[in-house]
């Protein structure tokens, strides 16, 4: 993978570590794996992320910060990836995980009213779209953060093995 790439985009740890707000952690942010950049931090990183981004919460990257600490991998690279679903991607993809929750339930696509007639009418609207949301939102969290771990994996196995190879011509073309 290019970790340098990767780094100069990443904020250095001493900065999170002396943030104010992140006093409460404690010794927990001082744990190495959560600032490395290797194939088990980077993929874990990815599938903390994406699942993450698929939470049809607010505070998301306050999850996927837990969710890196407690898994112990790449801290800054979890909450970024959640950065996906930002205001003009979050509509598209949250109507997308309904979907997918109403076609695993079984039940219909909810056609929204023209006009916004209210709170009554938001409580109203999230109380019978909630359950294919969830359970839309859990399927497709769970399968992007498989395939980005596998994903981030497979191709960092496919550079390894690439390096190693030219490397090992290099070495028969100079003896």
């Amino acid at each position: 993978m290019h970790r340098k790439l990767i780094r100069r985009y990443l904020p250095h740890h001493d900065e999170i570590r002396g943030h104010k707000h992140l006093s409460w952690l404690g010794s927990h942010l001082h744990d190495p794996n959560l600032w490395h950049l290797n194939r088990r931090s980077v993929s874990g990183a990815f599938a903390v992320g994406l699942f993450c981004a698929f939470i049809p919460v607010p505070f998301q990257m306050v999850i996927a910060a837990l969710m890196a600490i407690v898994a112990r991998v790449n801290l800054p690279l979890s909450v970024v990836l959640v950065w996906i679903t930002n205001p003009l991607t979050m509509g598209p993809i949250f109507f997308f995980a309904y979907t997918v929750g109403t076609w695993i339930l079984d039940k219909p696509i909810l056609q929204a009213a023209a006009e916004l007639e209210g709170i009554g009418w938001w409580l109203n609207e999230i109380q019978a779209i909630w359950k294919p949301l969830l359970v839309g939102s859990f399927v497709c969290g769970t399968l992007s953060a498989m395939i980005g771990y596998f994903g981030v994996r497979a191709s960092w196995r496919l550079h390894l093995a690439r390096r190693w190879k030219a490397r090992v011509t290099t070495r028969k073309s100079s003896t």
